[in-house]
């Protein structure tokens, strides 16, 4: 583990612990000690910008948002893959034969024709609210949109996704969807970054616990499941760590000299 030079994280049940609902002191100094070591950190969330959590005394280095849509860092844009209008226009007429309302996001706003219990349930795990807006229509057609989002279950994917052809959904809830680009997902997302700084995938590690993650664990030289994953993140992960709510991320740096106890406030 000596050549780390960047290591990609999932936000919601690898960060934060979904039933906490929010990041840990460990966890925060976990992510401190490993930023000292000059190791480049990256979220790498189904999130927006605008939804990214802010954590106290810590700033990350690189951000990979809308499941690898948008990819920037502290000083610009690195990655750009928005989905085509035609697919974005069929998704919300697919969902209305499902009665289900849709969240579009561009880079700096998410807004939704509407909210159901899901819709609205599935925003709270990023402190968000649900924002019914007029300007649905308009903000399709004249803005680049990189995410959709819904109340779906698995049984009813075909049916949202019905006579699209460049767009695909990833989840990491059972309850709701991300859609993004069929050329998207955090593999790709992953792939810009590593280009982008001169890094080789053997340098790059990442930590994940939902489906969503599958590519992203695929995508770097050792991918690491949480044993809060999925089963399907299980399967393809190299090693399976510790339990999000039992610092899981943390025992494994400090197991793998990624960081050091001294380097570690008593907690």
């Amino acid at each position: 583990m000596n050549d780390v030079k960047i290591i990609f994280f999932d936000v919601d049940g690898t960060l934060i612990d979904m039933e906490k609902k929010q990041i840990s002191e460990k966890m925060l100094a976990t992510l401190r000690a490993l930023k000292e070591q000059g190791i480049i950190l990256c979220i790498a969330t189904g999130r927006s910008p605008i939804a990214l959590p802010q954590f106290d005394n810590l700033t990350f280095d690189a951000f990979l948002t809308f499941n690898g849509s948008y990819c920037f860092n502290q000083e610009e844009s690195i990655y750009k893959n928005p989905i085509p209008q035609k697919d974005v226009e069929r998704i919300v007429e697919n969902a209305k034969v499902l009665s289900r309302p849709v969240a579009i996001a561009t880079s700096n706003k998410t807004i939704t024709n509407g909210t159901d219990a899901d819709l609205a349930e599935y925003f709270a795990f990023a402190h968000q609210p649900v924002i019914v807006s007029g300007d649905f229509d308009a903000t399709i057609q004249n803005e680049e949109i990189f995410q959709l989002m819904l109340s779906a279950r698995k049984e009813e994917y075909a049916e949202v996704m019905k006579q699209t052809t460049d767009s695909k959904i990833t989840a990491w809830w059972d309850r709701a969807v991300d859609i993004i680009p069929t050329s998207s997902g955090k593999g790709t997302g992953i792939r810009q970054m590593l280009e982008y700084y001169g890094f080789d995938k053997s340098q790059a590690i990442a930590f994940g616990d939902g489906n969503n993650d599958i590519e992203m664990l695929e995508a770097v030289g050792w991918g690491l499941a949480m044993d809060n994953a999925s089963e399907e993140l299980k399967e393809i992960a190299d090693e399976i760590i510790g339990h999000v709510a039992d610092e899981g991320i943390y025992h494994y740096c400090l197991a793998n000299g990624l960081i050091g106890e001294d380097q570690l406030p008593v907690l």
